[in-house]
């Protein structure tokens, strides 16, 4: 997921995202852990994605605290 498009989305869809690729990671190491996976480099771009919204995430609690 491009940072573009993490911008455009609302606090709350990138905290559900952020879930939703948390428990996809979860599965992609189940998976290779019982038989490899036929492109292990998903598990890297998972893991890129997950800090990319967390990175969203903290900006934007930032800029609230700094703002109020």
């Amino acid at each position: 997921m491009k940072q573009e498009v993490i911008k455009e989305l609302s606090t709350a869809d990138i905290a559900d995202r952020l879930e939703e690729e948390r428990k996809h990671l979860t599965k992609l190491r189940m998976n290779h852990a019982v038989s490899p996976l036929e492109n292990p480099h998903q598990i890297s771009d998972n893991k890129k994605t997950i800090a990319r919204l967390e990175t969203e995430l903290r900006k934007r609690a930032i800029e609230n605290e700094n703002n109020k």
